[in-house]
């Protein structure tokens, strides 16, 4: 589902962040801190750390705001993929320059979305310690701001029905910070300037991930 151009569609998005929280809070306890730092209207990029599978949806359901998420195209499977468009996802080939991604990604931006990215680029141990250039050259280029996300607690246990989730009913945190501005104001696209924003980036998100995990204790 898109809206006029081609841009996925905000309508779809919100969809989507209805049925997240109907599956979020019906299948776990999460935990929600400082939703509010999060801007209620405008273009904003939510950046997320990326340990488990369901951190998208569980960012989703907990958000907000609608998000409209960059996911790697093998997600886009079966009839995955026309529900994931469907809820205004934007599929991603990460082994590429994905020049649609790009486009459909900047036009969230443009129209005053949310967009959800992994920076890490893929799932790993969540901790920021790989950032990708995507990020920046998105934060740069729209200037939209950046909130940092930490979700924990979806890796700490796993249910004995499904392995592949943490167990039923059980908590996860998920901890917003404060939006920056990944730029230096300058407003030069150069890679000098992204591999910058790039640093800059890092060093909040980690500085973040620290601080959320001092909040919850884990």
């Amino acid at each position: 589902m898109t809206d006029s151009g081609g841009v996925p569609s905000a309508a779809g998005a919100a969809v989507g962040r209805r049925i997240g929280i109907g599956l979020m809070y019906g299948l776990w306890r999460p935990r929600v801190l400082g939703a509010w730092r999060v801007p209620s209207a405008g273009p904003v990029i939510l950046a997320v750390n990326h340990s488990h599978g369901i951190d998208g949806p569980m960012l989703m359901g907990t958000a907000p705001r609608p998000v409209h998420f960059l996911i790697k195209k093998e997600a886009f499977v079966g009839p995955l993929d026309p529900f994931l468009r469907g809820i205004g996802q934007l599929k991603v080939d990460r082994d590429t320059v994905d020049r649609k991604a790009i486009t459909d990604a900047l036009g969230v931006l443009e129209q005053g979305g949310a967009l959800g990215i992994f920076p890490e680029g893929t799932r790993g141990e969540g901790d920021f310690a790989s950032l990708r250039a995507g990020l920046a050259y998105f934060a740069v280029r729209s200037g939209a701001p950046v909130v940092p996300v930490a979700v924990l607690g979806s890796t700490e246990r796993h249910s004995r029905l499904t392995p592949a989730v943490p167990p039923l009913r059980s908590r996860v945190d998920v901890v917003f910070g404060d939006a920056f501005e990944a730029g230096d104001s300058s407003g030069r696209r150069t890679r000098k300037a992204l591999d910058e924003a790039t640093v800059r980036i890092q060093e909040r998100l980690t500085a973040h991930l620290a601080e959320a995990r001092r909040l919850t204790g884990r």
